[in-house]
């Protein structure tokens, strides 16, 4: 008979580990009826997996990356979510780095758990914070203003410009995070980044073109702006409509047999519709500048109405 209450318990257990990346806090166990004793058994046979205090993997100790970003946030207060790096890294606004998961709660003191950067907030609205794949983690405007005291400009730059091209944000929502309570740290600086208008740029190179035309004193492109040309999407990484002019940044993964070919087609798709293209490099963006910015200049890139 015990045996059964057992096994019923191990299943309720693995149910709802299944639903939470296999990683339970003790709490939710003793939800499940298995109290400190049960506990302390199945870690002795292995069926439980220490992670954090109060957290354990269930069934095998090698959850997922997922597993391990709510296994810290378990770890914490009930109101604790991912924040900061881990927030950045799990929305996909910043390249995944080998860090000890970044967990804020509001109020009191920070976490304090080996292996997790707790941090604190007086402010953390419920708009604030959002789930991505069941994980409790701070919005992306949040995150952006949370990453703008600690992030120098031109990694936050990138991180505003990548929130934009995957759709997570948009200029209107950071001007309202921008001007709302929360974080004071950093906001000058993410203030002239918005300023420089809507960029949803997919890479650094992207963003060194964009700059440079910026700079150079032309008016502001559309970016990664899609159109459907004879029933196929096809997405300019620059385009000035009017002029009818596309500029593409051709980065590394450009020397590809494969990316070539896509992108010889889709520049012959856009020709075949009235646009020039032109195509720049890494080493045309930084190390040749000036004449860069002349052959655009040449090829009609406009500058600002006054």
């Amino acid at each position: 008979m015990q045996d059964q209450v057992a096994a019923r318990r191990d299943v309720l257990v693995a149910r709802l580990a299944a639903r939470h990346w296999g990683v339970v806090h003790v709490r939710e166990l003793r939800a499940c009826g298995v109290n400190r004793e049960a506990v302390a058994h199945r870690v002795r046979i292995g069926r439980l997996h220490p992670m954090y205090r109060g957290v354990y993997a269930v069934g095998h100790a090698n959850p997922s990356r997922e597993g391990w970003l709510l296994a810290a946030v378990k770890a914490c207060r009930r109101d604790a979510v991912l924040a900061l790096w881990s927030a950045a890294m799990l929305l996909g606004i910043l390249r995944w780095e080998d860090r000890d998961p970044d967990v804020l709660v509001i109020g009191g003191s920070r976490p304090a758990h080996p292996r997790i950067n707790g941090h604190r907030t007086s402010y953390l609205p419920r708009e604030h914070v959002t789930t991505v794949r069941g994980i409790p983690v701070t919005t992306a405007e949040r995150t952006l203003l949370d990453l703008a005291g600690v992030l120098p400009a031109h990694r936050l730059r990138r991180a505003v410009r990548q929130a934009q091209f995957l759709k997570l944000t948009t200029i209107g929502s950071l001007v309202r995070a921008l001007h709302g309570p929360g974080p004071a740290r950093g906001r000058a600086k993410l203030a002239r980044i918005i300023a420089t208008g809507a960029a949803p740029t997919q890479s650094e190179l992207e963003d060194a073109v964009l700059d440079l035309i910026l700079r150079g004193g032309f008016a502001h492109p559309l970016v990664n702006e899609q159109l459907f040309l004879d029933g196929r999407r096809v997405v300019p990484d620059f385009r000035w409509p009017e002029q009818r002019l596309v500029i593409e940044a051709d980065g590394p993964h450009h020397d590809d047999p494969l990316a070539r070919a896509d992108d010889a087609e889709r520049q012959a798709l856009l020709e075949a519709h009235g646009d020039r293209v032109e195509r720049v490099t890494w080493e045309q963006t930084i190390g040749r500048s000036r004449t860069t910015l002349a052959r655009f200049a040449a090829a009609g890139a406009p500058r600002p109405a006054t």
